[in-house]
């Protein structure tokens, strides 16, 4: 099959399972509220992301579009939506040079809005020259990692301009994180190894809202789970969600399956790898490919080959295997298709809201700002409508009662 063809095939799927954006589409139709204005995408791309970007260009932005990972970039969509009119920079595979040679065409288009996962694009403009932020209204970004980034330009008083938290919003984090991560990093692991999980010692670093969700789907798979945090108050939920809790150290020496999902670096390094068991699998499903320290990993192997598409293994002398999974990068987008469309459907719809709040509030100053109440009920009651799902409302005196301190 033609790759542009497999793409639209894709895309389409994607758009059929995508009704909140659908929705948002058919609402703004008429009112083209992105009309004359460039948009910057740095996103993983792939059939979910594609059609956020077919939606912003059809109602009225001009898109330009890179991919936030080398490995998560889906070439035969790529190519699709270049078809589509969207300006593509990405591939699969790319070198790190070709990567922030990606970012930085998606930045010479001077865009006016900007959505970005990561950071990476915001960073990048920030280092340039101060034309390039001339005409930049805002942005919004999609992951804890970025918010990160974000907030400590807040903090140096180096943003210098305003960027929504998509991430922390309810309809995110709730959904995307915990039901969407959940799935599709098992989904990535077992395309990779078709291993079965069921039975298996699966250690999960980070009990965030991502590490919940792995752990629990790791759960609902029959795994044994075990947890490691350095915040004591998710330790101890991780504890009543029934998961054991120890060291990195302590777990190295048991655990069959390691899940990183940390945002933060060298969360499994030499001292770990030296513990562990022939055969124990390594996968990432944080941001940055900087949790399982791979320069330590391949320093300390005698041998290191490819023994499947996307795996790795790595021998010591006495013969002991250890397997890392997607080169340490984002095992549900390296070696799967990312998140479920129902649930991309949500974040990205909050994305579009996200951009149209900054347009109608364009005296914002430079800063990290959340997403309003309004914009979070609005995607929550949208999928909640094209389910035919129906809830209660409050009566007038509920809601007296309510907002009575009596």
């Amino acid at each position: 099959m033609d790759a542009a063809v497999s793409g639209k095939k894709k895309i389409q799927w994607a758009q059929a399972h995508m009704p909140v954006l659908n929705r948002l589409k058919a609402q703004y139709a008429s009112t083209q509220p992105f009309a004359g204005l460039r948009v910057g995408i740095c996103l993983h791309l792939e059939a979910k992301t594609a059609y956020l970007a077919r939606v912003l260009s059809d109602l009225g932005g001009e898109v330009a579009i890179a991919g936030s990972n080398p490995l998560s970039t889906q070439d035969d969509v790529a190519e699709a939506l270049s078809q589509m009119g969207i300006s593509v920079h990405s591939h699969y595979g790319a070198t790190s040079k070709e990567y922030h040679d990606y970012l930085e065409a998606v930045a010479e288009t001077r865009p006016h809005l900007i959505i970005d996962d990561g950071g990476d694009l915001v960073s990048l403009l920030h280092r340039r020259s101060d034309a390039w932020l001339d005409d930049i209204i805002g942005g919004a970004e999609e992951t804890t990692t970025g918010l990160c980034r974000l907030r400590a330009m807040e903090a140096a008083e180096a943003l210098r301009f305003p960027m929504v938290a998509v991430n922390d919003a309810l309809s995110k984090y709730l959904f995307d994180n915990r039901y969407g991560t959940g799935q599709s990093v098992w989904d990535g692991i077992v395309r990779a190894t078709n291993l079965v999980i069921a039975g298996k010692e699966v250690v999960v670093a980070g009990y965030g809202w991502c590490g919940k969700g792995v752990a629990l789907r790791a759960k609902g798979l029959g795994a044994r789970v075990t947890v490691t945090e350095i915040d004591p108050i998710m330790a101890n939920e991780a504890l009543m969600d029934g998961c054991r809790v120890s060291t990195m150290d302590e777990a190295a020496t048991f655990g069959d399956i390691f899940v990183t999902v940390t945002g933060c670096r060298d969360v499994i390094t030499r001292r770990h790898f030296d513990r562990m068991k022939d055969g124990a699998i390594l996968a990432n499903a944080g941001h940055f490919d900087i949790e399982v320290a791979v320069d330590q990993l391949e320093a300390s192997a005698a041998k290191v080959s490819e023994v499947r598409k996307d795996i790795k293994a790595y021998e010591w002398p006495n013969g002991r295997r250890l397997y890392l999974l997607a080169e340490g990068r984002l095992v549900n987008l390296a070696s799967a298709d990312g998140h479920p469309a129902e649930i991309m459907d949500m974040s990205f719809s909050l994305q579009l809201l996200a951009l149209g709040h900054l347009l109608e509030n364009r005296d914002l100053k430079p800063a990290v700002y959340r997403v309003t109440d309004a914009i979070d009920q609005q995607v929550a009651s949208l999928r909640l409508e094209s389910l035919g799902v129906n809830i209660d409302a409050l009566t007038e005196a509920q809601q007296e009662y309510l907002s009575s301190w009596e």
